[in-house]
């Protein structure tokens, strides 16, 4: 008897453990799932709705002043995989972002947070646009709890050079990962 309440409590402390995590959720985003039309860019022979996802979080550890999220392809044919989008100085009282926070034009962030250049050439969200063929790509949402309240880097800087100061300042990293692909041109 004794034994068999050791493994319950076992599991019972894993199972509160993973409740614990540093974990990044979205109901637009699933994890491992395809991605749907609606984030799907909208250019480049794509047509989605390139709205970004709502996301949210929970569990920053200990001693988070800011936040940063990096969404990268790292599938892409271009030998360095392509940015999505790039957020950076989200407040440590943030928990979400809404749907449609990575129009610039939307006005939907706090006042202070940074959205840098992706690889499509300009600021904000850029959803996936594989090329047609391709096998599917991975989406990595990953959101960065970082131990700065601000990172002074210029809205123009390069994503290599964000995600440079970015991981320099990591405290914990959360992560969501989806796939996107295109069929082939007729």
């Amino acid at each position: 008897m004794r034994g068999l309440i050791l493994v319950f409590s076992l599991i019972l402390g894993t199972a509160q453990a993973a409740d614990d995590q540093f974990r990044l959720v979205s109901p637009d985003v699933l994890p491992g799932q395809p991605i749907a039309a609606a984030q799907v860019f909208n250019g480049f022979g794509c047509t989605g709705g390139n709205v970004s996802p709502a996301l949210s979080w929970r569990n920053p550890p200990a001693g988070t002043k800011s936040f940063a999220l990096m969404v990268h392809d790292p599938d892409a044919p271009t030998g360095s995989g392509w940015w999505h989008w790039v957020v950076w100085n989200l407040p440590a009282n943030l928990q979400s972002l809404p749907s449609r926070a990575g129009d610039p034009k939307a006005g939907l962030l706090p006042p202070g947070v940074m959205q840098g250049n992706t690889d499509f050439g300009s600021p904000g969200y850029g959803g996936p646009c594989p090329p047609p063929g391709d096998k599917p790509h991975r989406y990595y949402f990953r959101l960065h709890a970082l131990k700065v309240e601000k990172l002074d880097l210029p809205a123009d800087g390069t994503a290599a050079f964000v995600g440079f100061n970015v991981n320099a300042n990591t405290l914990g990293v959360a992560e969501l990962m989806a796939t996107y692909g295109r069929q082939p041109l007729p």
